[in-house]
């Protein structure tokens, strides 16, 4: 079982950035990492993906060039920094793994341990 939490939540203007975290309790996040949002009323979209080991990641057109995600050096954390965000990027903000290398990043990979969320909000 891996205890996955997020952090770096809050509400900012648009234009702003925020650095989301996410945290393996007790473990290491070997297997790649993905963030998904739900925003209200919606259903939960994949964000971003970083894999196992390697240079894969993905991004969803709406975040393209703005937001980065990346792993520190001990491999229990990943980041999620989100530049020049927008009142559409409103949401809560889940990371993910799984018990299976993700060798290549897309919108289509299944994950098994999921976090509790963070809110995001945007508004001026």
């Amino acid at each position: 079982q891996v205890h996955l939490v997020e952090s770096g939540g809050g509400s900012v203007q648009p234009g702003g950035s925020l650095r989301l975290s996410c945290e393996a309790v007790g473990s290491r996040l070997e297997y790649g990492v993905g963030w998904f949002r739900q925003a209200p009323g919606k259903g939960r979209e994949p964000v971003s993906c970083i894999a196992s080991y390697g240079d894969s990641t993905y991004y969803a057109d709406s975040v393209q060039g703005r937001f980065t995600i990346s792993r520190d050096s001990t491999g229990t954390a990943v980041y999620l920094q989100m530049n020049n965000l927008k009142p559409e990027d409103t949401a809560v903000y889940y990371c993910a793994t799984r018990n299976v290398i993700i060798k290549n990043c897309d919108a289509h990979i299944e994950y098994d341990y999921w976090g509790q969320g963070t809110q995001v909000t945007v508004s001026s």
